[in-house]
Protein backbone atom coordinates (compact mmCIF):
# COMPACT_ATOMS: atom_id res chain seq x y z
CA UNK A 1 0.00 0.00 0.00
CA UNK A 2 1.63 3.70 -0.83
CA UNK A 3 1.65 5.83 2.13
CA UNK A 4 -0.49 8.59 -0.04
CA UNK A 5 -3.49 6.04 -0.67
CA UNK A 6 -6.93 6.41 1.45
CA UNK A 7 -6.35 4.08 4.24
CA UNK A 8 -8.84 0.71 4.07
CA UNK A 9 -10.28 1.50 7.67
CA UNK A 10 -12.46 4.34 6.49
CA UNK A 11 -11.21 7.65 7.62
CA UNK A 12 -10.85 9.50 4.64
CA UNK A 13 -6.91 10.08 5.61
CA UNK A 14 -4.28 8.82 3.83
CA UNK A 15 -2.57 5.69 5.15
CA UNK A 16 0.76 7.17 6.23
CA UNK A 17 -1.44 9.71 8.07
CA UNK A 18 -3.60 7.30 9.74
CA UNK A 19 -2.95 3.53 10.29
CA UNK A 20 0.64 3.46 8.61
CA UNK A 21 2.10 5.12 11.47
CA UNK A 22 0.53 1.72 13.73
CA UNK A 23 1.29 -0.83 11.17
CA UNK A 24 4.61 0.19 9.15
CA UNK A 25 6.07 2.84 11.41
CA UNK A 26 5.46 1.11 15.41
CA UNK A 27 3.80 4.14 16.75
CA UNK A 28 1.34 3.28 19.53
CA UNK A 29 -2.42 3.47 18.51
CA UNK A 30 -3.55 5.66 21.57
CA UNK A 31 -7.13 4.90 21.91
CA UNK A 32 -9.49 1.43 21.41
CA UNK A 33 -11.00 2.50 18.06
CA UNK A 34 -7.32 3.53 16.33
CA UNK A 35 -6.45 0.50 17.57
CA UNK A 36 -9.25 -1.58 16.05
CA UNK A 37 -9.12 0.46 12.90
CA UNK A 38 -5.24 -0.38 12.87
CA UNK A 39 -5.86 -4.32 12.95
CA UNK A 40 -8.87 -3.86 10.08
CA UNK A 41 -5.91 -2.62 8.31
CA UNK A 42 -3.82 -5.13 9.22
CA UNK A 43 -5.91 -8.02 7.69
CA UNK A 44 -6.38 -5.67 4.72
CA UNK A 45 -2.66 -5.79 4.12
CA UNK A 46 -2.44 -9.72 5.24
CA UNK A 47 0.10 -8.56 8.01
CA UNK A 48 0.10 -11.04 10.66
CA UNK A 49 3.13 -9.95 12.47
CA UNK A 50 1.20 -6.80 13.75
CA UNK A 51 -1.97 -8.75 14.01
CA UNK A 52 -0.16 -10.63 16.95
CA UNK A 53 1.60 -8.01 18.40
CA UNK A 54 -1.67 -6.67 19.22
CA UNK A 55 -3.52 -9.14 20.68
CA UNK A 56 -3.43 -9.65 24.17
CA UNK A 57 -1.20 -12.62 25.71
CA UNK A 58 -4.07 -13.90 27.42
CA UNK A 59 -6.12 -15.03 24.04
CA UNK A 60 -3.11 -14.42 21.76
CA UNK A 61 -3.57 -17.62 19.20
CA UNK A 62 -0.02 -18.10 18.48
CA UNK A 63 2.58 -17.75 15.65
CA UNK A 64 0.72 -18.86 12.26
CA UNK A 65 -2.93 -19.92 13.82
CA UNK A 66 -4.12 -16.94 11.99
CA UNK A 67 -5.88 -17.67 8.90
CA UNK A 68 -5.37 -14.73 6.36
CA UNK A 69 -6.71 -16.24 3.32
CA UNK A 70 -4.83 -14.35 0.39
CA UNK A 71 -7.89 -14.93 -1.65
CA UNK A 72 -10.61 -12.73 1.13
CA UNK A 73 -10.58 -9.37 -0.15
CA UNK A 74 -11.77 -6.83 2.20
CA UNK A 75 -13.86 -4.04 1.29
CA UNK A 76 -15.35 -1.48 4.02
CA UNK A 77 -15.02 -1.03 7.77
CA UNK A 78 -17.77 0.87 9.63
CA UNK A 79 -17.49 1.56 13.19
CA UNK A 80 -21.21 1.47 15.22
CA UNK A 81 -19.70 2.52 18.79
CA UNK A 82 -17.37 2.56 20.90
CA UNK A 83 -17.64 2.37 24.54
CA UNK A 84 -14.63 3.99 26.77
CA UNK A 85 -11.27 3.09 24.83
CA UNK A 86 -10.15 6.68 25.32
CA UNK A 87 -6.54 7.58 26.20
CA UNK A 88 -6.53 7.40 29.49
CA UNK A 89 -8.85 4.39 29.65
CA UNK A 90 -7.86 1.11 30.81
CA UNK A 91 -10.66 -0.96 28.77
CA UNK A 92 -12.98 -0.75 25.91
CA UNK A 93 -15.25 -1.88 23.58
CA UNK A 94 -15.75 -1.33 19.49
CA UNK A 95 -18.58 -2.23 17.95
CA UNK A 96 -18.06 -2.49 13.88
CA UNK A 97 -19.16 -4.52 10.86
CA UNK A 98 -16.42 -5.23 8.41
CA UNK A 99 -17.31 -6.25 4.58
CA UNK A 100 -15.13 -8.47 2.54
CA UNK A 101 -15.70 -10.62 -0.38
CA UNK A 102 -14.51 -14.35 -1.23
CA UNK A 103 -14.29 -15.77 -4.65
CA UNK A 104 -16.63 -12.54 -5.57
CA UNK A 105 -19.41 -13.44 -2.70
CA UNK A 106 -19.70 -10.67 0.01
CA UNK A 107 -19.84 -11.29 3.56
CA UNK A 108 -20.24 -9.00 6.70
CA UNK A 109 -19.08 -9.40 9.88
CA UNK A 110 -20.54 -7.42 12.50
CA UNK A 111 -19.06 -7.70 15.91
CA UNK A 112 -18.42 -6.11 19.14
CA UNK A 113 -14.09 -5.93 20.23
CA UNK A 114 -13.30 -5.73 23.66
CA UNK A 115 -9.87 -4.18 24.34
CA UNK A 116 -6.88 -3.23 27.19
CA UNK A 117 -4.42 -1.24 27.85
CA UNK A 118 -1.58 -2.30 29.70
CA UNK A 119 1.79 -1.03 30.16
CA UNK A 120 0.55 2.07 27.56
CA UNK A 121 -0.02 -0.55 24.62
CA UNK A 122 -3.97 -1.19 23.70
CA UNK A 123 -4.03 -4.92 22.95
CA UNK A 124 -7.29 -6.95 21.57
CA UNK A 125 -9.04 -9.10 23.62
CA UNK A 126 -11.53 -10.64 22.21
CA UNK A 127 -15.16 -10.14 20.31
CA UNK A 128 -18.33 -11.09 19.85
CA UNK A 129 -20.04 -12.04 16.71
CA UNK A 130 -23.79 -10.42 16.37
CA UNK A 131 -25.72 -11.25 13.38
CA UNK A 132 -24.73 -10.51 10.28
CA UNK A 133 -28.31 -9.61 9.17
Amino acid sequence: MLETETCPCGTGKSFADCCGKYVIDSDLPPTAESLMRSRYTAYTLGDEPYLLKTWHPSTHPGAGKLDLDPSTKWIGLSVLSTNDGRENDSEGTVEFKARYKIGGKAYRMHETSRFVKEGGQWFYVDGEMKDTN
